[in-house]
């Protein structure tokens, strides 16, 4: 008459009936205010009606502890209490509920008002593992629903190899899971649980994925190379992830096409290509270490360079074993393959290093850099002369005797004078311009001329007009 809704009546009518053991009174009553979730696959419980029903049921069906020294239990009692025990017994043990009424009446109203999760999740408080992730499949549910009901309560509880064996128990090829274990693995590299993460990957046999983890541990907050010494069993695992991979590969290659369809792939020549990369990053992780031991090292950097990131950072890593041996011939055959293997821009690197060297006054260890560039065989022409001219770009201070040494070790006498025009020594580029090819030498002294005028020297003005 009141217009009121009726449902809290029939509710609290129907909580009323189950507390007085009269099950299917009780689900008559809630069929009038219990409704099915719009959407199965939605992340919560379900109503808040139905989760106070499977509550209250749940907790109707606790087994009674015998306390030692009762005496006085009836033999009702006991019996009672050995039924309930041996009941819960064999449903945790077994998996199986279906032998208790209270357990049954739990499904009936989570299978008729529950969402996939509450289901999935009352399977899994009452250590139904296999019959959630069956559940799961059956009902194809999203990812979400998998990280949230099962793998998240599984890790949590330390239960992640017995979720690992009925994975594998029940689709012994994982196929059929590829979606749920690629979800978990991103799941725990959004919450930094890298650990978890590998041990995931090994059980996936995802040996790609496993060996960029491990290049991870690698890296990660290392603030030294002999840090990086210490941890150089993860290089070695790379290695062992990949090879493991490339035996698969060939392996399947022989038959029919296997259906690696989750796992990470890589072409054979990507992988021998990344062989070779951890190889190296071994090599100079050795020789860096050594450096760093006997006091060599001067570059100290914010991040520490290594050969797993982008070109720049590989550069950097050139640079840094250049710099860092006892004198440049030390470390360049490593660096040089650095280079080589990476195809980085070579004379950049060799610049970058050159620059260093004149901050630290090394002038002669420029001079042992120019003539390890020009015996490594693949220099271009002017490679040595473009690694000074950049020099002299930067630093216009170097001492003088230092600076003819640098600028007579050049080879072209048109970068020579180029060079002698950059340090304001209008002299020596006017004697290189006069030893050049008449028409040449003309246009260069006429050059000199002017830029003397320009900077009012008047000595220099009067020789090239003289000889002009």
């Amino acid at each position: 008459k009141s217009g009121l809704d009726p449902g809290g009546a029939w509710h609290a009518w129907g909580m009323a009936c189950l507390k007085a053991g009269n099950l299917s009174s009780a689900r008559e009553k809630f069929n009038r205010c219990l409704k099915p979730p719009v959407d199965l696959n939605q992340l919560n419980h379900g109503s808040r009606l139905v989760q106070d029903v499977i509550q209250y049921l749940e907790s109707t069906v606790k087994p009674i502890l015998i306390a030692d020294d009762d005496y006085f239990t009836t033999l009702r009692e006991l019996e009672a209490t050995l039924r309930t025990r041996s009941l819960s017994l064999e449903m945790m043990c077994e998996g199986k509920i279906q032998h208790n009424s209270y357990y049954q009446e739990c499904l009936f109203y989570l299978h008729s008002y529950g969402t996939n999760l509450a289901i999935i999740s009352f399977y899994m408080r009452h250590d139904c593992m296999r019959e959630a992730l069956l559940h799961l499949l059956n009902k194809e549910s999203p990812a979400e629903v998998f990280i949230e009901g099962i793998f998240i309560p599984s890790y949590e509880s330390g239960k992640l190899h017995m979720l690992e064996n009925l994975l594998e128990t029940i689709d012994p090829g994982l196929e059929s899971w590829g979606v749920y274990l690629i979800a978990a693995c991103k799941y725990l590299q959004r919450k930094n649980y890298y650990h978890i993460l590998y041990e995931l990957q090994q059980f996936m046999k995802d040996h790609v994925r496993a060996a960029m983890t491990c290049i991870r541990f690698f890296t990660h907050g290392a603030k030294s190379y002999t840090e990086l010494g210490g941890k150089q069993t993860w290089l070695l695992k790379i290695k062992d992830h990949l090879k493991v991979y490339l035996q698969e590969v060939s392996r399947s290659s022989g038959r029919k096409k296997m259906a690696f369809t989750f796992r990470k792939k890589m072409s054979a020549t990507d992988v021998s290509r990344h062989i070779n990369t951890v190889d190296l990053q071994m090599e100079v992780t050795k020789f860096l270490h050594q450096c760093e031991s006997s006091g060599n090292s001067q570059m100290t950097g914010s991040s520490l360079p290594t050969l797993f990131g982008n070109n720049n950072m590989k550069m950097d890593v050139a640079c840094k074993v250049m710099l860092e041996g006892k004198n440049i011939e030390e470390g360049f055959g490593i660096a040089f393959r650095v280079l080589q293997d990476f195809q980085l821009e070579a004379t950049e690197v060799y610049s970058k290093v050159a620059k260093q060297l004149v901050k630290q006054q090394k002038y002669s260890e420029i001079r042992q850099l120019l003539k390890c560039v020009n015996e490594s065989g693949i220099a271009a022409k002017n490679d040595g002369d473009n690694i000074i001219l950049n020099c002299l770009n930067e630093f216009k201070n170097i001492p003088a005797e230092d600076l003819d040494n640098l600028i007579q070790d050049m080879d072209s006498d048109e970068n020579k004078i180029q060079a002698y025009v950059m340090c304001n020594k209008l002299r020596s580029a006017y004697l290189v311009s006069v030893r050049q090819e008449k028409t040449r030498a003309v246009q260069l002294v006429q050059h000199v001329r002017q830029l003397a005028e320009n900077s009012g020297d008047d000595v220099v003005k009067a020789i090239c007009a003289q000889w002009l």
